[in-house]
């Protein structure tokens, strides 16, 4: 076969005197490429490297991805990628909102940390929520967000006769819950948007106007913690307050349904359970990488 001809440069073209060490690098770089391509051709797994790319530059974006926008991020076609988009979500790596949104799950966490970061986060937080049980005498659990829904990851029971509690694994309403309130009010604006787009209702869950709502938020932002009579259950006063990582965003909730007892058992009143539960927020942020949660008393 024939070696292509080397085009002719144009009469009276100069070539500038530092052009072959400029163009030198780039060079270098095609080369180690090719040999690159040339050596990996054998080994080349194409549709994982479609699934790949569409992980990491999804790394990049807390909104999310829509089909479209992930092709032309791509530099690829939408048939090229959705295939591969459709096996990520049946596998758990991604997920869709209501608007077509891609966006990563904990999946990637969990590999990364070799197990599923909600363990990760139940393991540290156990001993602080049986420490904190303990001492305002209450049940308390730790929730986080998921899929438009908070979930319980982490419950422990008060030592007294009887306890309120939630089941572990329950999902609960973002909107109308304090822990929800405490997950939307510490993430930023586009967070808090995709999070309500992805919204889904869970059975008995109260209507929320998003205007009050807003208002709800940032009265929560500046005070640091909610409490406030329960919107689900009567003789319940909620006590959550955020539990932050390194990013500064909230991960996840702590919680104490607080009952009141009403006969001769001296027990701590709302204000120590507070200063209780803060204490234990900031533990569980600090092991976190996070920063400084709200004193019980702002």
């Amino acid at each position: 076969m024939s070696q292509p001809r080397k085009r002719a440069r144009p009469a009276g073209t100069t070539v500038p005197a530092d052009a072959g060490t400029a163009a030198a690098p780039v060079r270098a770089a095609a080369r180690r490429r090719e040999a690159d391509d040339e050596g990996s051709t054998r080994y080349a797994a194409p549709a994982l490297d479609k699934g790949l790319d569409i992980l990491e530059v999804l790394t990049d974006s807390t909104q999310g991805y829509t089909l479209n926008e992930l092709a032309q991020r791509l530099q690829r076609s939408v048939s090229e990628i959705f295939r591969m988009a459709v096996t990520l979500q049946r596998r758990g790596y991604v997920q869709v909102d209501r608007n077509d949104r891609y966006t990563l799950t904990f999946k990637l966490f969990e590999l990364a940390n070799r197990q599923a970061p909600i363990q990760a986060l139940t393991a540290m937080a156990l001993p602080r929520l049986r420490d904190l049980a303990a001492q305002a005498l209450q049940s308390c659990h730790l929730s986080v967000y998921q899929g438009g829904r908070i979930v319980i990851i982490a419950q422990v029971d008060s030592p007294e006769r009887w306890s309120f509690g939630l089941k572990v694994g329950a999902v609960m309403g973002l909107t109308d819950t304090a822990s929800g309130q405490v997950m939307l009010a510490f993430r930023d604006e586009a967070e808090r948007e995709r999070m309500l787009a992805e919204h889904s209702r869970v059975e008995g869950e109260l209507d929320v106007d998003r205007a009050q709502l807003a208002q709800t938020l940032d009265a929560l932002r500046a005070r640091g913690f909610v409490c406030a009579p329960s919107g689900q259950t009567r003789g319940i006063t909620n006590i959550a307050f955020p539990v932050f990582t390194g990013s500064g965003y909230a991960v996840a909730a702590v919680n104490v349904p607080v009952i009141e007892r009403i006969d001769q058992k001296v027990a701590p009143d709302l204000n120590a359970v507070r200063e209780l539960a803060a204490q234990t927020a900031r533990d569980l942020s600090h092991a976190l990488g996070g920063g400084v949660v709200a004193e019980a008393g702002d």
